[in-house]
């Protein structure tokens, strides 16, 4: 009688150590799968600023005029580029993504007054 009590101990440590162990394994399973989303998500992330990036070198070309052009908030593309001149010679110039309203890229750029001829 005592050995078909043992014999279902047993069997029962069986099922408890091999559940045990299947949740250890998902567990890790899912760490694993974040790990690997939040690489996509980096790369994803780090070619929208190189992207956004590259565009922010050609605005800071842009001469005066052009500046003045573009000052407010508008459509640039995959962007939303916003330009403002809180005093005469500085603009501000700031880009993000128009989808998910994320800012990429913000700098400040100075253009001095042009002089007037005589």
């Amino acid at each position: 009688m005592r050995r078909r009590r043992r014999d279902g101990v047993v069997l029962l440590e069986a099922i408890v150590a091999l559940t045990i162990l299947t949740v250890a394994a998902l567990a890790s399973v899912a760490m694993v799968r974040q790990g690997v989303d939040s690489v996509r998500r980096s790369r994803e992330a780090e070619h929208d600023v190189r992207q956004a990036s590259a565009f922010m070198e050609a605005i800071m070309l842009w001469p005066r005029a052009d500046l003045d052009r573009h000052l407010g908030n508008r459509a640039e593309g995959p962007w939303r580029l916003e330009v403002n001149r809180p005093i005469p010679t500085l603009y501000l110039v700031v880009l993000t993504d128009s989808m998910s309203r994320r800012e990429l890229v913000r700098t400040a750029l100075y253009r001095p007054e042009p002089l007037h001829a005589p």
